[in-house]
């Protein structure tokens, strides 16, 4: 991986600036509703906690444009991240300035800090030199946990670790090695399961996997797109046009590439995008008029079990079908359980894909589940993700 982690300096006394992804999803009275990324940050504060360190921590929460928006303030996350860690997080209500570097300078060992979001400064997607240069000055060494925002040439991504001591965090290291794994030495055969409802999102990496992995198998609204380029009748499916094009090129290099390309043999079609709209199991290709596809069918689920039971390596992002639906989930559900008894590497990236993971209760019966989806695909595309070079010429 060629960088450095907590695990390689001494934090003993020193504040931690440590960036981490707590863009959690709140509820209507602005609680934290799913705290799986504030855990997945836990490894790497009490490491730095138990060896010494205090902690200034600093993460973004939605898209607040640079202004402050009362419904997006870290309080709640302050008070359950203090709930997880069991030490009291002081909540500060800025992100820089005097009075901020004031109390982070008074920090002793073991004590921890939460700066206010980060996006409430235009200075922080604008990776701002001042804006950077404030953020430096609240710790001693800079500590990158943040894989979900390690695509963002932002100040406390990028800025920050030009300017102190920085390393990697001990779930940024963990993401990247499940992510190198499957790019550089996957046990085979390799077998990926791409969905999700548009091809532009994974466009790119279905590209890059065709001389990766053994089989690629598609689903979701993603394939409509594929199958009205072969010429087949998709009916009112879910199609990008604008991308008819170029998703030719990509299927016409296919033949020639190492992966074996599946797309969905039959589906499960209804006559409007309605949870109770009548439905019906159709060949691929014979939508009829008027109709969308809504679901992969139960000959495809037989299919993909059948691959995904022979693979020793499977990667997944996005699900078959609707599958906040009940009448329209049997393609994603079927695809996650078949995974998570596959005994094969399962590595899934997404947010979609990951909440059809915990809506199946199959969270432990994975052996990675990336924090960031927009990350992790742009890195399985080949892409250098601005964060994690920042940490790469650290260390040269």
């Amino acid at each position: 991986m060629a960088i450095r982690t907590v695990r390689d300096i001494e934090v003993a006394g020193k504040r931690a600036l440590v960036r981490v992804d707590f863009n959690v999803h709140l509820g209507e009275k602005g609680e934290v509703e799913d705290d799986a990324r504030i855990r997945a940050s836990l490894p790497t504060l009490r490491y730095l906690l138990e060896r010494g360190a205090s902690l200034v921590i600093m993460s973004h929460l939605g898209r607040p444009k640079g202004k402050v928006d009362e419904a997006l303030r870290l309080d709640s996350v302050a008070a359950r991240l203090g709930e997880l860690l069991g030490v009291e997080v002081r909540k500060l209500d800025a992100t820089v300035g005097p009075e901020v570097e004031e109390a982070c300078a008074g920090l002793r060992p073991g004590e921890v800090i939460l700066l206010e979001n980060l996006r409430f400064n235009p200075g922080e997607t604008e990776n701002d030199p001042a804006f950077s240069d404030a953020l430096a000055r609240l710790g001693d060494l800079y500590v990158n946990d943040a894989f979900g925002a390690a695509h963002r040439a932002h100040a406390s991504v990028v800025g920050v670790a030009e300017r102190l001591p920085a390393v990697a965090g001990l779930l940024m290291e963990k993401e990247l090695q499940a992510l190198e794994s499957l790019l550089h030495d996957p046990a085979r055969p390799f077998v990926a399961v791409l969905g999700g409802s548009k091809i532009s999102d994974k466009l790119k990496v279905l590209g890059n996997f065709q001389n990766l992995v053994d089989v690629i198998m598609l689903g979701g609204g993603m394939c409509f797109t594929i199958m009205k380029w072969q010429g087949q009748e998709i009916g009112r499916s879910l199609c990008e046009d604008d991308l008819l094009e170029e998703i030719g090129e990509v299927m016409r290099e296919s033949g020639g590439k190492r992966a074996e390309m599946l797309l969905p043999l039959d589906l499960v079609v209804a006559a409007d995008f309605k949870e109770d709209a009548e439905s019906q199991v159709v060949e691929a290709g014979a939508i009829p008029a008027g109709w969308m596809g809504l679901d992969i069918g139960p000959q495809t689920i037989a299919l993909y079990r059948k691959k995904i039971a022979e693979a020793a390596t499977v990667f997944w992002s996005g699900p078959m079908g609707v599958f906040e639906w009940e009448r329209f989930q049997e393609g994603t559900r079927a695809v996650a359980e078949a995974i998570a008894a596959s005994g094969a590497v399962t590595v899934a990236g997404g947010g979609d894909t990951i909440a059809a993971i915990r809506k199946y209760g199959l969270e432990h019966s994975f052996t990675h589940i990336s924090t960031g989806g927009g990350a992790s695909m742009e890195y399985l595309e080949g892409k250098a993700l601005p964060g994690v070079e920042a940490l790469r010429d650290r260390n040269e």
